[in-house]
């Protein structure tokens, strides 16, 4: 029987030693209709996946009824992946450590966009050739903004030999998409757009506002709700202080390795080795390179939960943040991904009996991020939920761990209102 590899860090046998957080931070846990022994269980599911060896980090945040409950970091934000000396210096993850949101940017950038489209500056049912004309070219005249929102904008890989490092060349790249063919007719068929959709809707917001996603974003969201990090990129001042991502877990042979290359536009480990690119840190990937930590995303979907305020400061208006959350349509099997999927203009829906984010999550909305980065909001529960790591493994052993911790979850954080 043949035994596949997998690429795991050191384990300390004290994990105390690797764990940071301020008892300060959280809250009583009887304040929200919890126990002390159920807010231990979910931290110890999160020990559990940190012990499977796939993350050299984790960051996590739970909030509940707009309280923080759980606010820690577990492990080294570098120093510790499969490949580093024993020798190397290594840095301790903490709660204040940026990380890297991958996909998970894309909640972000889809709420750019519906502001956009409540100040009037943009309509959601607009073909995108409305705003960028060359769009037009090939077939693409009636694809919509909303379309590209809810993954059926038939443009969902790049187009075939198209180097990697292109990502860094945004110019580029949007010429690139405009001259495409589109796989199918927008609205068609649901495939999920990993790289190719934010690149797009970065250059709406461009040709709308004269300005960058990342300036509007800074002036509309982060410095209004006063976030540190929360953007795409970060300074160079900073750079040295975000927590490296790590290729880990199984190895993916064929067909995972030509399905995930051909979603991606690269290898699984091309997609780890660009992440901790300089350059990465840099540039403006709508898709993929918003910074934050597992508390600012946890307050940015507790925003959404509030139905767009937040600490007296609103961002949104109530209706705009419905218009993100509600379904887009039935589930069907995405074409990308190859499973069931439940997508809002913008985010991915939770589901029932089971879905991405536990069991009964039919009303949740959030995002996932390459690979197990999972931030969600459950009005169901008043709950936020960051999950942030830097292990990138689809296959491993922490995937068991990884569904118990979401069990938990919804087990021990019960539901307060039945909808």
């Amino acid at each position: 029987m043949k035994i596949f590899p997998c690429k795991t860090i050191r384990v300390p046998d004290d994990l105390t030693s690797v764990t940071a957080y301020k008892p300060t931070d959280e809250i009583n846990p009887a304040e929200v209709g919890m126990s002390c022994e159920e807010v231990q269980a979910i931290w110890a599911g999160i020990e559990d996946i940190y012990c499977s060896g796939i993350h050299p980090a984790i960051s996590f945040c739970l909030r509940r009824q707009g309280k923080i409950v759980l606010k820690r970091a577990i492990g080294h934000a570098r120093g510790n992946g499969p490949d580093d000396d024993l020798s190397a210096e290594k840095a301790l993850v903490t709660p204040d450590t940026p990380i890297c949101l991958f996909s998970a940017s894309k909640a972000a950038t889809a709420m750019v966009i519906h502001l956009l489209d409540e100040r009037g500056l943009i309509h959601l049912m607009d073909p995108v050739c409305h705003y960028i004309p060359e769009f037009a070219a090939a077939g693409k005249e009636n694809i919509t903004i909303h379309h590209i929102l809810s993954h059926r904008g038939g443009i969902p890989v790049p187009p075939r030999n198209v180097e990697p490092e292109m990502i860094f060349n945004h110019d580029a790249i949007i010429e690139l998409l405009c001259r495409a063919k589109p796989e199918s007719p927008g609205g068609r068929r649901t495939a999920y757009h990993a790289i190719t959709g934010g690149f797009i809707l970065g250059e709406i917001v461009r040709r709308v506002t004269g300005k960058d996603i990342r300036e509007f974003l800074r002036e509309a969201i982060q410095n209004p709700l006063g976030f540190h990090y929360f953007n795409y990129g970060v300074s160079c001042e900073e750079a040295s202080r975000v927590a490296l991502s790590y290729y880990t877990g199984i190895p993916l042979y064929f067909p995972l390795n030509i399905m995930t290359r051909r979603a991606l536009g690269a290898s699984w480990e091309d997609v780890v080795r660009i992440s901790n690119d300089p350059r990465f840190m840099k540039v403006i990937i709508p898709s993929a390179n918003l910074f934050s930590t597992a508390d600012e995303m946890s307050r940015f979907f507790q925003l959404l939960l509030n139905k767009g305020k937040l600490d007296g400061v609103r961002i949104f208006n109530p209706l705009t943040v419905h218009h993100a959350i509600m379904e887009t349509g039935k589930p069907q099997i995405d074409r990308t991904v190859l499973i069931p999927m439940r997508y809002g203009a913008g985010m991915i829906l939770g589901n029932k009996p089971i879905g991405m984010y536990g069991p009964f999550t039919q009303h949740a909305f959030g995002h996932m991020g390459f690979s197990n980065i999972l931030c969600w909001a459950d009005p169901d529960r008043d709950i936020v939920v960051s999950l942030l790591t830097t292990g990138k493994a689809m296959l491993g052993p922490h995937l068991i761990p990884l569904a118990r911790l979401l069990m938990r979850i919804s087990r021990y954080c019960r539901r307060l209102a039945v909808h």
